[in-house]
């Protein structure tokens, strides 16, 4: 009879059916003596410490003889090769209670306490024992010893240590008495599959093990074997019968039984169990399965290298968890590193090479890295053509780092290093290493990419890691000067060489090439900042004689003097004066002067200006005086002799185009540091008088010179110790001037037809947000400087406005005819709404303003003007106290355009689409209410709804769709309660009207009031189930796929085999939590000022739109 010890509660009793085992088995050979005492096994005592009591009062360790076999294993482990040897000699003595007892602990481990009675062991039923324990777990009388608690820490490790070392245990002799075991396992498959989860995963645990330490055994029997097999070749020869060779024969004969016993019940256990719980619900129990799997494979081939049991690994690759996707790929990558086991997964690469592929794209990070170096395998054994691997380059521009470099990896071991090419043929020369081989490899593949050098630069980022050769700087130079007559560059190769020069520069002292995509620091251990220092001498002395010659070769070429001059930003200028170098110092400066003035281009500008104010501030001694000097003479020449000549011309009716370039020149210089224009200020405001006749550009650069000043002079001022009246009247003054020349250029650019003025109008809204922020009155009161304090007029305000919904009523896509196009991706509709948006909680008034027109236009402009406008939002649910209002009055205004369109527009269409667009803003706006906010909100909501149905019944029926489109959606977010009252409250409004006037005027309140019932009232705290459940997803945005899974074999029929792979694991969501951190992060930049903003951005933002149309065209 059975006992459950389930404390307190009666004994079951249930109807034994016996069961008989064969019992065939022989004796095994020879015993390894035991120690027969189990006081051997008693744990050391510690030493007795200094001011310690004295041993008799301390508890001594436990014996494993005093322990139960399941106290063993929750213990930490130590214990358990004594118990294990102990628990053998008791089973070799008398079988029957120590079998009782590993059952025992067998059922514990599984968290259940059931005992069987010795007498009736042979009698027990596996099912019976099994149905029992399923009622145990029903009842809840079970322990989930699989759980994360920390008592439990090392349960796990320790059953598999159990299991491991009683098979080895038990070698020499019940091992293969086919009763213990046998036993054993019968109940480990039934409890891996009953429904109770902690009895799944236990038992699977522990069967898995079991086949992990029979082929322990088995591969050390098959040695035996081996051995016994060639002493029997040995001594047939000498003889052909025998004593010796009659126990050659027995012992060989009986090994191999042995290894057929182990091979039968791994195969037991393989299709009791494995079959059934590699497609378990519980992706951990799939997971195991799927990594015991690989371990067998790569470790008993004999037996698992084969078809029968490699389709498990390729099915799984298919597998909608990415746990269970990455185990296969792992167990995959393993068994392809062993030469010898490449032709018999011929047939198996065949299959599921393709799949192995598409798993480098996978949604997963971790699982699409893992999948590039199962690909890089396959590469590496030639069992894939080059064709198949177009897809995988076009990650090298991906967005996650991690599959980048894992691409540039097998690029350069594929392509630039051949490296498996070179181990196929077998000959590997010593030419293919050098650095001039691998550079000109390199050149190959970017001049794919040469027409975007952002692009260039996310390619050589990928393989720099790897490619020693980009480190090689004398070699570079070498090639760049053509100073090895062997090797010719075209232009276009000496252009990539260039940028490749500058990036890998960067890269070896520590600066990112690619923007980061959370833009934070890196940060660096002292070891690393170390070798930066030593690359950045290395450079600096690579460089230091043959910069001038490259600047010099390369001056007239705009493609390649930027990223020439960015170099040295990078390099160790105290050297310069260390190796007696300053001539060359002086000369590398002269000729990034005369780039400066020979250049236009903004790329050119920008990195002469750079680097000419890096060498004048971070520079010693005599370097620096030189480099001021320098400064002081390029100020003079460009005001002096370019600017004020330029701005005569153009007074006389002359041209504009180097007024226009010279304007360049000193925006650049204000951006990097401050130039003394004074002089030249009034001379600015003058040639804007006569703006209908300047180009746009000229106007537009005027501006921004004027704004830059104007900013300079506000900083001297604030960090001055004393502060002139002269000083205050000269910066209002230029102010003023400034404002008035935005205003009326605002004015202009509004009565302008067409896209005419696009450029300069987003430049007018972002100078005119940034004036208002960086003069905005509460900075200066209370102070010296209350004076400076501006606030732009109601009418400025809207006149700013109605010039922001013109521009974002434009697309990006739209340009003007002009050729200049170098500074427009820094004004596009992001910038617009930006600058609206800064300017709208830069103070309460333009809040009450700009907020509701600004969040109006939440969906109408696309994702990343609306990724903008959640900003706003944010800031308004943190910082606004009447939020409502606020809302209310952004979906009235969406509602007003529709109504607008609908009375005077034919084209039902167009009104359709603005009413979609209002319906969209409600949706959005009821949506960032979700989880605990909608408690804390809960007002905000109701004032919302209260409010929003006084406004639909304004003129009733007239605006009663708006019950429809917007009241809807802020009504889901309320608790059943409150959407009762409302429904009650809704239809007293309509006791004594007739609605038989106008049926469909009044259709929308009819289809109000049914969703209320039908939807909310009737299904209590409905929201509650599925409202703000969102997941943090762990990997990243890819497009979700619906892959059929793979079949091996035409004859294969389980339907969960073939399960389809999902695209995602969680859903695509952000709770409140990450919005909340990047809020927190974009506070940081509050005080910045656009323009400075719009700078560092505007390289991340072309290459979105580079990576955009190069995704287009694959």
């Amino acid at each position: 009879m059975e006992e459950p010890a389930t404390g307190g509660r009666p004994k079951r009793t249930r109807a034994q059916t016996r069961t008989t085992t064969e019992n065939n088995a022989s004796d095994a050979s020879e015993h390894v003596d035991r120690e027969s005492s189990p006081d051997d096994f008693e744990a050391p005592r510690p030493k007795a410490k200094r001011g310690r009591p004295p041993s008799g009062s301390t508890a001594a360790p436990p014996k494993a003889s005093a322990l139960t076999l399941i106290e063993v294993v929750k213990g930490n482990g130590k214990l358990i090769p004594q118990a294990v040897k102990l628990w053998v000699e008791r089973y070799e003595k008398d079988a029957k209670p120590a079998t009782v007892e590993l059952l025992t602990m067998l059922f514990e481990a599984c968290g259940a306490k059931y005992h069987i009675k010795e007498e009736l062991l042979d009698e027990t039923n596996v099912d019976d024992v099994v149905v029992a324990l399923v009622e145990l777990a029903r009842s809840g009388n079970v322990d989930d010893y699989q759980s994360s608690k920390k008592e439990f820490k090392n349960m796990k490790d320790n059953l598999q240590s159990f299991w491991d070392k009683l098979v080895c245990e038990c070698q020499h002799g019940p091992l293969f008495d086919q009763i213990l075991f046998e036993k054993c396992m019968g109940y480990i498959i039934a409890l891996s599959c009953t429904p109770p989860r902690v009895y799944r995963q236990t038992a699977t645990l522990m069967g898995l093990q079991l086949v992990t330490s029979f082929i322990t055994v088995a591969k050390t029997l098959g040695v035996q074997r081996e051995t016994t097999r060639r002493q029997l070749e040995a001594e047939k020869k000498k003889q052909s019968e025998g004593p010796r060779v009659e126990s050659l024969n027995k012992r060989f004969s009986m090994t191999h039984e042995n290894i057929t016993i182990l091979e039968q019940m791994m195969r037991n256990i393989f299709q009791g169990l494995f079959v059934h719980r590699y497609r378990d619900i519980e992706p951990n129990i799939r997971t195991s399965c799927i990594e015991a799997l690989g371990v067998w494979i790569l470790s008993y081939p004999s037996m698992f290298l084969q078809d029968l049991y490699l389709k498990y690994l390729g099915w799984t690759l298919n597998d909608k968890n990415a746990g269970v996707r990455k185990a296969s790929v792992l167990a995959l990558q393993n068994l392809y590193e062993v030469d010898d086991n490449v032709p018999t997964l011929g047939l198996f690469t065949e299959r599921f090479s393709t799949r192995m592929i598409e798993l480098a794209d996978d949604i997963d990070i971790s699982v699409a890295v893992s999948a590039i170096g199962l690909v890089k395998q396959l590469l590496r054994h030639q069992l894939l053509p080059d064709d198949d691997l177009g897809p995988l380059y076009d990650l090298l521009i991906d967005d996650p780092a991690e599959i980048r470099h894992a691409i540039g990896a097998l690029v350069y071991e594929h392509l630039i290093s051949q490296k498996f090419i070179s181990s196929q043929s077998g000959a590997k020369g010593v030419e293919n290493n050098s650095s001039e081989v691998q550079l000109g490899r390199m050149l190959q593949i970017l001049r794919e990419f040469s027409a975007d050098p952002i692009l260039s630069v996310y390619v050589i980022d990928d393989v720099w890691e790897y490619m020693n050769a980009m480190k090689d700087w004398k070699c570079i130079i070498s090639m760049l000067l053509d100073e090895n007559p062997l090797i010719e560059l075209t232009d276009e190769d000496a252009t990539n060489l260039v940028r490749l020069l500058s990036a890998s520069v960067k890269k070896a002292v520590g600066e990112r090439i690619v923007p980061a995509t959370d833009n934070r620091k890196p940060y660096y251990t002292k070891a690393q900042k170390d070798v930066f220092e030593h690359n950045k001498q290395d450079i600096t002395l690579a460089m230091m004689k043959n910069y001038p010659l490259l600047l010099r070769k390369f001056m007239a070429d705009k493609a390649k003097i930027p990223s020439l001059v960015d170099i040295i930003l990078h390099m160790n200028l105290g050297l310069y004066s260390k190796r007696r170098q300053e001539q060359n110092f002086e000369t590398v400066l002269q000729l990034i002067k005369e780039a400066f003035f020979k250049h236009g281009e903004k790329e050119a500008l920008r990195s002469c200006a750079n680097a000419i104010m890096l060498c004048s501030t971070d520079s010693q001694g005599e370097l620096k005086d030189t480099a001021r000097n320098l400064v002081k003479e390029l100020h003079d020449e460009l005001i002096n002799n370019k600017l004020k000549p330029a701005m005569k011309e153009v007074a006389d009716g002359g041209d504009e185009y180097p007024l226009l370039v010279n304007l360049k020149r000193m925006y650049e210089l204000l951006l990097s540091g401050n130039v003394p224009i004074e002089s030249l200020y009034e001379d600015m405001v003058s040639t804007l008088q006569s703006y209908t006749n300047k180009d746009d550009q000229v106007v537009t650069f005027l501006l921004l010179n004027m704004y830059m000043h104007v900013q300079w002079s506000l900083h001297a001022i604030i960090h001055s110790p004393t502060i002139s009246e002269a000083s205050l009247s000269s910066i209002l003054a230029k102010r003023d001037s400034l404002l008035e020349r935005l205003e009326y250029i605002l004015n202009s650019c509004l009565e302008m037809e067409g896209n005419r003025c696009n450029q300069l109008a987003r430049w007018v809204c972002v100078i005119l947000t940034d004036l208002s922020r960086l003069f905005k009155k509460t900075n200066f009161a209370s102070s010296k400087l209350e004076k400076l304090g501006y606030s732009p007029d109601a009418s400025v305000l809207q006149k700013f406005w109605k010039l922001c919904v013109q521009q974002l009523s434009i697309s990006d896509e739209t340009e003007d005819d002009d050729g200049n196009k170098e500074y427009i991706e820094e004004t596009n509709r992001d910038t617009v709404m930006m600058a609206a948006v800064r300017l709208a909680v830069t103070d309460k008034v333009y809040k009450e303003y700009l907020g509701p027109e600004i969040i109006s236009r939440f969906v109408m402009h696309g994702t990343s003007v609306a990724e903008i406008v959640k900003h706003l939002i944010t800031f308004l649910k943190k910082n606004d106290d009447d939020l409502p209002k606020t809302f209310l009055e952004a979906l009235k205004m969406a509602y007003h355009r529709y109504m607008v369109e609908l009375s005077r527009s034919d084209d039902e269409s167009l009104a359709s689409k603005h009413f979609l667009e209002f319906q969209e803003l409600a949706a959005q706006l009821s949506g960032t209410f979700i989880g605990a906010s909608k408690n804390r909100h809960k007002s905000d909501i109701l004032k919302i709804v209260n409010e929003g149905i006084e406004y639909a019944f304004i003129e009733a029926p007239k605006q009663l769709s708006f019950l429809e489109g917007a009241v809807l959606h802020f009504v889901s977010k309320l608790p059943t309660p409150d959407i009762l009252e409302i429904n009650v409250n809704i239809q007293n409004r309509t006791e004594n009207v007739n609605m038989d006037e106008d049926p469909s005027g009044w259709r929308p309140y009819h289809t109000f009031v049914q969703t209320l019932r039908e939807k909310f009232a009737k299904i209590e705290g409905i929201q509650e189930e599925k409202d703000g459940t969102s997941v943090r997803r762990r990997g990243r945005p890819r497009k979700r796929r619906n892959i059929q899974g793979k079949r091996l074999f035409d004859d294969h029929g389980s339907s969960e085999e073939e399960d389809s792979i999902s695209g995602s694991d969680h859903e695509n969501a952000q709770d409140e939590e990450e919005q909340q951190d990047e809020d927190d992060d974009d506070d940081d930049d509050e005080d910045v000022p656009l323009i400075n903003q719009i700078r560092s951005s505007s390289k991340l933002r072309s290459l979105k739109v580079s990576r955009e149309g190069n995704k287009g065209q694959t």
